[in-house]
């Protein structure tokens, strides 16, 4: 499973980088607004910091003026995806992207049925908001798994992108359910190294090697 963060704070994803196990990023306009930055100037940033794939969302409410962000965006850099809401006219924009080359991730999804019509109009990746639906009483590895049942048996090459992961469970539960990617918030992303055994066994380790006073070096 890919792991993309979620994130547009660039000194994060700095950091994050040197790791060697980032393989994209999604922004959002909560995430931009948070930064402070242009999204133009923070996208490109972005996009000569990692090589993966970029989600960069449009925002406007009618077609015309959705189309046109979309296509402005995707000029920002060839690593660019265009990310857009599930509605009609969002889904309308995906499609004229999608046969034009642009590859698009179609945003808030919360029903199997809603990601087929995303795949149907030709998404590079949907992206099912797990921790929101859990927020509401629901259960989102479960749209996680009907998604990929659907997009299996008619052979839809749309990803599946679980977004708003809250907890390593959650990336635990969306790699089983057949998710080929996961976005993840920074804190996340740490956390998936956390282990209270690893931390006590490694102290256990260092403390018998002090005692044998060597040196690797």
């Amino acid at each position: 499973m890919r792991i993309f963060i979620d994130t547009a704070e660039v000194a994060d994803l700095k950091v994050l980088a040197a790791t060697g196990l980032v393989d994209g990023v999604t922004t959002n306009p909560s995430l931009i607004a948070k930064s402070g930055r242009k999204i133009a100037e923070a996208i490109e940033e972005i996009c000569a910091l990692i090589p993966g794939p970029i989600s960069a969302e449009a925002v406007a409410s009618d077609y015309d003026t959705l189309l046109a962000e979309g296509r402005f965006l995707a000029k920002i850099a060839p690593n660019v995806v265009v990310k857009l809401p599930l509605t009609p006219i969002g889904l309308r924009v995906c499609k004229a992207l999608s046969d034009e080359g642009t590859p698009v991730n179609v945003t808030l999804c919360f029903s199997a049925v809603q990601a087929l019509l995303a795949a149907k109009a030709g998404a590079t990746y949907i992206s099912p908001f797990i921790g929101r639906l859990d927020d509401n009483g629901q259960d989102g590895m479960e749209l996680i798994r009907d998604i990929r049942v659907i997009y299996d048996n008619y052979g839809f090459e749309t990803q599946i992108l679980a977004a708003s992961a809250r907890t390593a469970i959650h990336v635990r539960d969306a790699a089983l359910a057949g998710a080929d990617c996961a976005t993840l918030p920074p804190a996340v992303f740490n956390a998936l190294y956390k282990h209270v055994l690893t931390d006590l066994g490694l102290e256990a380790f260092m403390k018998d090697w002090e005692k044998t006073g060597q040196s690797i070096l």
